[in-house]
């Protein structure tokens, strides 16, 4: 039975992910930044095979906390980076975690002896920190696939800033590590919602799914969804863990960085379809998932059928 560590594995993508393992006969490990808060990850016990589940503490700026947690691990899923929109301080709250936390886990992984695998959890951000709006020149409706040339700019919103850093440092750490005893491979999502597996308030997740069904714009930046009705390329939390581990287990996509999307729709059709009503438009594709389908097998559902998973 292989050993897969699990960074961030409580979270909306990561109890998904946690789930997907045990059911599949994993031995889990999932880390969790205060182990005195169970309420934070208590629920991942009512999965199927949980015996198999281990929770340990960990802070990924902690390089030896880091090496501890994955030295016994074959399969390693890197997805414990923060997702927040409201920032007080952005160095603090998201660049330190995300780019320093990055560097360090790539330090770890290097003297694991068991590893064999591992998987970014990285972002649609790593492609286009403009996200949901378009890349540079394109247009709204223009498509994007991993062909593209990634684009950012530093007017874009810091969590993508700092996501699109730390996949550039994946990058060049692949680049001068050509030979490798372990593939690295990185998944990543656009606008990932769908039903949540715990009854967490403080999911980034979750809680844009709120606004939307409800129409509330608590600041500028969501006001702005609604005012210009931005194309929205969504991903089920299901289909992502399902690419999650698809990644993990298959060989030979090392270095690959797969886009995860299924359909778009206009932010108003979101607000219907969170609303269990029929959208007004046609789903557009805009984020193209053609790769992930080829080598993941991943078949991905419908937006609305995401949309009407979430019941908050």
């Amino acid at each position: 039975m292989k050993t897969v560590g699990i960074v961030g594995g409580s979270g909306f993508i990561g109890s998904h992910t946690t789930k997907k393992f045990l059911e599949e006969g994993f031995n889990v490990k999932v880390s969790v930044t205060d182990i005195k808060k169970s309420e934070k990850y208590q629920h991942l016990f009512n999965f199927e095979n949980s015996d198999n589940l281990n929770i340990s503490a960990l802070k990924v700026e902690d390089s030896e906390m880091l090496k501890d947690f994955i030295s016994d691990c074959e399969i390693v899923v890197h997805g414990g980076t923060p997702f927040q929109l409201d920032v007080d301080d952005p160095q603090k709250e998201l660049f330190d975690p995300t780019i320093k936390g990055t560097e360090n886990f790539l330090k770890a992984i290097q003297d694991a002896p068991l590893i064999d695998k591992v998987v970014f959890i990285a972002s649609v951000a790593v492609w286009n920190t403009n996200f949901p709006l378009p890349a540079g020149t394109k247009k709204m409706t223009d498509v994007f696939d991993e062909k593209d040339i990634k684009f950012t700019t530093p007017e874009s919103h810091p969590y993508a800033q700092a996501k699109f850093i730390a996949n550039q440092i994946v990058e060049k750490f692949i680049s001068e590590n050509p030979v490798l005893p372990f593939e690295i491979t990185s998944v990543s999502p656009v606008m990932v919602m769908g039903k949540s597996l715990s009854n967490r308030e403080d999911s980034t997740s979750t809680g844009i799914q709120f606004l939307f069904k409800n129409k509330i714009a608590p600041n500028p930046f969501i006001q702005m969804f609604y005012d210009e009705d931005v194309p929205m390329a969504i991903v089920d939390v299901a289909d992502v863990a399902e690419a999650i581990f698809k990644a993990a287990t298959i060989k030979g996509t090392h270095k690959k960085n797969y886009l995860l999307s299924s359909e778009t729709y206009p932010v108003s059709d979101v607000s219907l379809m969170l609303n269990q009503q029929s959208p007004k438009n046609n789903a557009g594709i805009i984020y193209k998932n053609g790769l992930a389908q080829k080598d993941l097998g991943i078949k991905f559902r419908p937006v609305q059928e995401t949309l009407n998973n979430y019941s908050k």
